[in-house]
């Protein structure tokens, strides 16, 4: 596999001869991985979209990623997700609940999402939606789409082990998806992406021994994630790396920094994402060479 660096090692983009389709523009997936606070600067890449008009055939998410892909899937835009990202604090989403399970409970999410999300159930999503948790019990990711309930997946995906108490859906406990599957960026293929754009916002590396147990718990998630990247890395076409330096998973009061930095990897991304819909223009022209003479275009003879 050949791969291209660009913009001081923001965006990889993963040359693997998958053209746009035979028929129409390329259809773009966009898949959003956790990293808490740090998720915020999904809402820059998001708003770079939009001020560019690169459109989204879907939108996947894990954990924190969830919520900005729920948000986006049904209709809020990119500058509204970024203002409440910009004002949103721990104790929006989560409370204190010590029970054998984890130290809170995440039963807040619901209200904040409802004053975020324009739809509320997957069927109604204006774009299609993709989330995924993981189940406690058998380790297996766990995909929510199409239709249901989406306040449940994604208080499911959000669920990080330790922290946040599991969520029981359908008989099943789930916790946050990126234990996993880091980046959903396999779902956005089952949802019909032909070119899958990945956003990672792991958390910073530890240099020093862990201090608590949530370091500790993040120290096994950067290991675990470490063996499995390499799976939706594979499902990729481009990844995009927002450059958060040592901003930590808790710092919402980083939030315009996170989007800043969302907006300028997607503004590197750019003229890889513009080069895919370039590629589908000169084969739409080829094909309607082809059409009407009934010859191949002739190339040019050194």
């Amino acid at each position: 596999m050949k791969r291209r660096d660009t913009s001081s090692a923001i965006v990889q983009s993963l040359i693997r001869g998958r053209g746009a389709p035979a028929h129409g523009a390329p259809r773009i997936g966009l898949a959003l991985g956790g990293g808490f606070a740090r998720g915020i600067a999904h809402a820059g890449v998001l708003k770079v979209f939009e001020r560019h008009g690169i459109q989204l055939h879907c939108i996947t998410g894990v954990s924190a990623g969830s919520i900005v892909a729920a948000a986006y899937a049904s209709g809020t835009g990119a500058e509204e997700i970024a203002r409440v990202g910009c004002s949103m604090r721990f104790r929006d989403v989560a409370r204190w609940r010590l029970c054998r399970m984890g130290f809170m409970g995440s039963d807040r999410m619901k209200q904040f999402l409802s004053g975020v999300l324009k739809a509320e159930r997957f069927e109604d999503m204006p774009t299609p939606l993709g989330v995924l948790a993981t189940d406690l019990c058998t380790g297996e990711p766990v995909s929510f789409r199409d239709t249901g309930d989406v306040f449940l997946p994604v208080r499911a995906s959000c669920s990080y082990p330790g922290l946040f108490q599991p969520v029981n859906v359908g008989g099943r406990l789930l916790v946050d998806g990126a234990m996993s599957i880091e980046i959903p960026a396999i779902l956005a293929r089952e949802l019909g992406a032909t070119h899958v754009i990945s956003v990672a916002v792991p958390a910073p590396p530890l240099c020093r021994p862990p201090a608590d147990v949530f370091q500790v718990v993040r120290r096994c998630f950067q290991i675990m994630q470490r063996h499995s990247e390499s799976a939706w890395r594979n499902a990729s076409d481009l990844v995009l790396t927002p450059d958060l330096q040592s901003i930590e998973w808790n710092a919402f009061d980083a939030g315009r920094e996170l989007v800043n930095a969302g907006e300028a990897a997607a503004m590197a991304a750019l003229p890889v994402i513009r080069s895919w819909f370039a590629d589908r223009n000169a084969t739409s022209n080829e094909a309607t060479i082809t059409a009407a003479t009934g010859m191949l275009p002739l190339c040019p003879v050194d």
